[in-house]
């Protein structure tokens, strides 16, 4: 992706996209890294099926990094909308693929030291399911809960919340509130300055889910709080596809998708601040690991496999209590998505990127 005409707005990939869908056309023909030229490109062990594409390797361009991640889970629209065995298997698969060490294997190369991963208990909110969520939404319902001291017991600088949406919800990526949305406007959001509101970006044209950041102002300083947000992706009664469904069972297609927000939530945490920034240059900073296309750890897997079941899978934990599904990240080892090794890899250079 060049930056030919000056006047065109390019911005990371924050958002998790099924491949040939709407929604990747829309964010793709966005996607890039401001005053960054396209790497030009050649492995280890790699997904099968797919090619090594050194081009997109992520890389480092000085923002934060989570080392040591905490999340939780926030089941949206009342217990009505959830069965509780589908909350069990996605509290308990979730938690076990962040903690997994041979996936952490894989993600080990974008840290200082071997990553780590602490689940704390999840919570069902009160409501109905609404028919629509946008980001505005969910950054009021994220500080409406913070102004509730519902986030008093985190460290929220190492925390991503994590907002499980019910079936039939379309998430869209519109930083306006709904119209008539249950979800109140709170006191304290730094208004969003970038809105994809056309049709395309929203659930049932193959958005996923995303993760972001909302600003907050405080008695004793400004803060961060970091959030991640996905659909209950499935195939609708009218046959429509809601999100990704990859996975027979909706619950499994919740977990491979917070399992790829929250690995490039603890990569890429502040990729809303160089969204922010529009197109300038130094909207990079704020990056962690992301390739010169824009793409995060989770985005080029997805683009690249087809079908989409070469980087979808179930995978054996390391202790052997189980299979987990997982959809596998991007590896700089073996320049494409890798999954669960037994040994981790050196740690991938972290160059200036320029």
């Amino acid at each position: 992706m060049t930056n030919d005409a000056p006047t065109k707005f390019l911005r990371p990939i924050n958002v998790f996209v099924a491949r040939g869908s709407r929604a990747e056309n829309t964010f793709r023909a966005a996607a890039g890294l401001p005053g960054e030229p396209v790497a030009r490109g050649a492995p280890e062990v790699i997904a099968p099926g797919i090619h090594p594409t050194p081009a997109h390797d992520l890389v480092f361009h000085q923002g934060k990094t989570i080392g040591n991640l905490t999340f939780t889970n926030f089941y949206v629209g009342g217990a009505q909308s959830w069965r509780q065995t589908d909350i069990h298997s996605i509290d308990t698969s979730l938690e076990a693929a962040m903690s997994d060490p041979h996936l952490n294997n894989v993600m080990a190369q974008y840290f200082t030291k071997k990553p780590t991963t602490t689940f704390k208990p999840s919570h069902v909110l009160p409501g109905s399911a609404p028919a629509v969520i946008s980001q505005g939404d969910i950054e009021n319902l994220v500080a409406n809960l913070h102004n509730e001291g519902t986030f008093d017991a985190f460290d929220l600088g190492s925390t991503v919340f994590n907002f499980m949406l019910p079936s039939g919800t379309i998430l869209n990526t519109d930083s306006k509130p709904t119209h008539g949305s249950p979800i109140a406007h709170a006191r304290g959001v730094a208004p969003r300055q970038f809105a994809l509101v056309e049709e395309e970006e929203d659930s049932l044209h193959g958005l996923g889910g995303y993760h972001g950041s909302v600003h907050f102002q405080s008695a004793a300083a400004p803060g961060t709080i970091y959030y991640a947000v996905g659909a209950y992706s499935e195939v609708l009664p009218n046959g429509h596809r809601n999100g990704i469904p990859v996975f027979a069972q909706p619950w499994m297609n919740v977990v491979a998708t917070f399992y790829h927000e929250l690995n490039e939530a603890r990569t890429d945490p502040d990729v809303e601040d160089a969204i922010a920034a529009g197109n300038d240059p130094s909207a990079a900073k704020f990056l962690g690991w992301v390739s010169r296309q824009g793409e995060e750890c989770g985005d080029f897997p997805v683009f690249e496999a087809q079908p989409l079941t070469q980087v979808f899978q179930e995978v054996g934990l390391a202790d052997g209590s189980g299979n987990v599904p997982v959809q596998f990240q991007y590896s700089n080892a073996v320049h494409g998505p890798e999954g669960p090794i037994n040994t981790p890899h050196r740690r991938a250079r972290r160059p200036r990127a320029h």
